[in-house]
């Protein structure tokens, strides 16, 4: 019995310490830092890349949010692959005004496989881009996306996640739901980690990469989350990754459960393939590089599933102590309370906390912020799935809001 109590108490502190040093960050975001210089004054001339699986019904809007960047028309061109697709995608596509690529392969379909072979053309063609964003098809882009990349490239930086905003944030619980999860990781995880220099991550859609990075090598990515995975390539090189509130990207988010269900599976899936392929380069990276930003890069990896781990083989071994008469009741209940309280209330105060200070209308999301602790209770039954049953296979999220950048 002695020795479950000193392994429960160690694990306490463990997960204390954990997210200590995860809130300390995280007041980091509120803090003021002085813009970097620029090293440069050029206008780059960019690839604006849209992956796209049978996106008829909302690929113009993307297209044509991006003809009306505020940026020399002459020095982007807009290209949309249209990945195994049965619809009309490409031919909507064309005619708004991009450069269509059709790709396909039964075999290969993910957005990871699709931008390998299309940036593997332009590298062998040494196209004359410095730079090239990556979109999903469902999104819109403000007009000043390319103007805010640009002077990050101007200041130095080669890899930039851009702002992904909602495009649909109160149509449900579920939509609710993943904007206040990115509207905190956009403050909370990537601007804190920006403005201490450590690394924030590439988050899936609207972000920038100088040519030159994937000119040795292409695009390698073999996971289901080759966003995550190319960030972590990244950060066990040493290089840091940046950050750029004002490039905003508005994202479509799926409204009904079942597919935010097999996404969100699809997400987890991907960070343990990301979790079992670099926790060891990631390690080995800390200790070769002895960097914070290092160290923070494997607690990222850590910090999921392992700490979800954690968290169950806690509360089992709390059960047991109790049943072996190692602790009261009360202790029991009070245990229950300091694990349910930060998990499912404190990210409701969070998301208001983010609202006010980001300036997003609260009385929309009144229902989603009642809502949230399910739909994160949701997420951590997704992780309990997966920790046993992993689908790899990808599977389509429908996108049906059509908006235009005006409407938002």
């Amino acid at each position: 019995m002695e020795y479950l109590i000193i392994l429960q108490h160690a694990m306490v502190w463990i997960i204390t310490i954990y997210w200590i040093y995860q809130l300390v960050i995280s007041v980091c975001s509120l803090i003021k830092v002085k813009d970097k210089p620029l090293v440069e004054d050029k206008e780059h001339k960019f690839m604006m890349i849209i992956p796209a699986h049978n996106e008829e019904k909302v690929i113009k809007e993307l297209v044509d949010s991006l003809q009306n960047l505020d940026y020399n028309k002459k020095l982007y061109d807009i290209y949309v692959i249209a990945d195994n697709c049965t619809d009309n995608t490409a031919q909507i596509a064309k005619d708004a005004g991009a450069i269509v690529y059709e790709r396909f392969d039964e075999k290969h379909k993910t957005k990871g496989y699709a931008l390998q072979w299309f940036l593997q053309q332009k590298i062998e063609e040494d196209a004359p881009y410095d730079a090239f964003c990556i979109f999903d098809a469902d999104n819109i882009v403000d007009k000043n996306f390319l103007k805010a990349m640009n002077k990050k490239l101007n200041q130095g930086e080669d890899v930039v996640q851009g702002y992904r905003d909602i495009k649909n944030p109160s149509d449900s619980w579920i939509t609710a739901g993943y904007a206040i999860f990115y509207w905190t990781m956009n403050r909370f995880y990537h601007l804190a980690r920006y403005n201490l220099g450590l690394s924030p991550l590439i988050n899936g859609t609207g972000f920038m990469v100088k040519f030159d990075v994937v000119k040795p090598d292409g695009w390698q990515t073999k996971t289901l989350t080759e966003d995550i995975e190319f960030s972590l390539k990244r950060i066990i090189a040493g290089k840091k990754l940046g950050w750029a509130t004002d490039a905003i990207v508005y994202d479509e988010q799926p409204v009904g459960f079942k597919q935010s269900w097999s996404q969100r599976s699809r997400w987890t899936v991907g960070h343990i393939q990301c979790l079992k392929e670099y926790t060891k380069p990631l390690a080995v990276a800390v200790k070769d590089n002895k960097t914070v930003m290092n160290f923070d890069g494997l607690l990222y990896m850590l910090g999921s599933i392992p700490m979800f781990v954690l968290t169950i083989i806690l509360l089992i071994l709390n059960i047991v102590i109790f049943l072996t008469n190692g602790m009261s009741v009360l202790d029991l209940l009070k245990n229950a309370v300091m694990y349910i309280v930060p998990t499912f209330f404190v990210p409701i105060l969070t998301g208001i906390m983010i609202m006010i200070i980001d300036k997003k209308p609260i009385r929309p999301m009144i229902k989603g912020l009642a809502l949230y602790p399910l739909f994160l209770g949701s997420w951590l039954l997704i992780n309990f799935k997966c920790l046993f049953k992993r689908d790899t296979s990808w599977e389509k999220i429908e996108h049906n809001v059509s908006k235009s950048i005006g409407e938002m």
